[in-house]
């Protein structure tokens, strides 16, 4: 049986910038996942995904993107690859709003955090959102909250980053491994895959829509898994309106729907696109269940029902489609917290539909946990006490 000082066990979002940060510590780690990571089939794919400052899911997220975005940079100058792309974002919302973003009161959490922290911003009402972005077809009763310092990061490259920097440090990755059972002594963890069985001091789970398969019922309650759907649209003549100097990533609270809608703008040129998707949380699913396909009624429907009638430019016909899962818990926070079981068993996961940008952070903070037991981030509010509790 190989041994090693730790284990990561899903290589996307968390678990990469977690291998990344123990190697760089000096830990002898092997990360396993059940695919080639980066990978379409969890939650860490799709070309694009938002970062701000002011998060509205709550303020104490903000110490945690502020420190990824300084990682992301590290990263970038160590691996030669373009991450952050920083061209701001609009977050457009209403009394009226019929669809919420995660949370009550996401828009207002999303100005009080931007006070709190001092992040730069503007707030824009109907007309000074016409008159700077046309391209969105507001009401006159709905505002803006725009962060210049907000913008996109690539998933892909991150989690490439992160692994080949991982592995130039002496991390071991075991790809198309699937990882079965752990089993916790006081001796150190066991993880037992389709290929082998590992042992090491403590294990990392970060196995997002897989994570029920590796943890008792009792915790894989608080975890549910939704198919989301996300469609690049065709700009027609207008592409050049949604360049990234042009046209921000949104966040888009909408009225007379039960969902809102959230974008980015088109990042490769005349013929890939613009970005859109929407967030529904009906239906759970499991990651062997899911129709991972997006149908030609479902890009349809987008279109007719979300797109055309608030964003000008975007035609109907998409240029592609995907669809990803996202592991939510019910109050749509994160866990990063020691099992209940065992101290040498750290789960993470749950990233709850916004976690990419809070990545990088995360993972040095899972490193500091491992390696020293404590870190120096406030991660009280991710510990899986308030559900048991309950």
């Amino acid at each position: 049986m190989q041994t090693f000082d730790s284990i990561v066990v899903g290589l996307g979002a968390m678990g990469s910038a977690a291998l990344y940060h123990l190697a760089k510590r000096g830990h002898r780690v092997l990360g396993i996942d059940r695919h080639v990571p980066p990978h379409p089939f969890g939650s860490t794919h799709g070309d694009t995904r938002i970062t701000r400052l002011a998060i509205g899911e709550g303020a104490h997220y903000t110490p945690l993107v502020i420190r990824s975005h300084e990682l992301w940079r590290i990263l970038e100058a160590e691996s030669g690859r373009t991450l952050l792309t920083t061209n701001g974002g609009l977050v457009i919302s209403s009394a009226a709003r019929s669809s919420k973003t995660h949370v009550d009161g996401f828009f207002e959490n999303t100005v009080a955090a931007a006070r709190r922290f001092d992040i730069e911003h503007e707030i824009l009402d109907a007309r000074d959102i016409r008159r700077r972005y046309p391209q969105f077809n507001v009401a006159d009763d709905e505002a803006g909250y725009f962060e210049p310092t907000a913008g996109f990061v690539r998933p892909e490259g991150c989690v490439g980053a992160h692994l080949e920097q991982a592995e130039a440090r002496g991390a071991v990755v075991a790809a198309n491994e699937t990882a079965n059972a752990l089993d916790a002594s006081s001796n150190g963890v066991t993880i037992t895959t389709d290929r082998a069985a590992y042992m090491a001091e403590q294990v990392v789970v970060a196995a997002g829509p897989w994570l029920a398969s590796l943890v008792d019922r009792s915790l894989s309650a608080h975890f549910a898994v939704y198919r989301q759907v996300m469609v690049w649209f065709d700009a027609e003549d207008h592409w050049q309106r949604f360049r990234p100097e042009h046209f921000p990533v949104f966040i888009w609270e909408l009225q007379g729907r039960r969902q809102g809608i959230y974008g980015f703008p088109a990042i490769d040129g005349s013929t890939g696109g613009v970005k859109v998707a929407t967030e529904q949380f009906d239906a759970d699913t499991t990651p062997e269940a899911v129709e991972r396909a997006v149908s030609r009624e479902e890009i349809a429907q987008m279109h007719e029902q979300y797109v055309a009638p608030f964003v000008r430019g975007l035609g109907a016909r998409s240029v592609k489609a995907s669809s990803c899962l996202y592991t939510a818990t019910p109050d749509f926070g994160f866990v990063v917290d020691r099992h209940p079981a065992s101290d040498r068993v750290l789960i993470v996961s749950a990233c709850s539909g916004h976690g990419f940008k809070h990545s990088a952070a995360i993972g040095e903070a899972v490193s500091e946990l491992v390696a020293d037991g404590v870190t120096r981030f406030d991660l009280d509010a991710f510990k899986l006490r308030r559900f048991i509790e309950r």
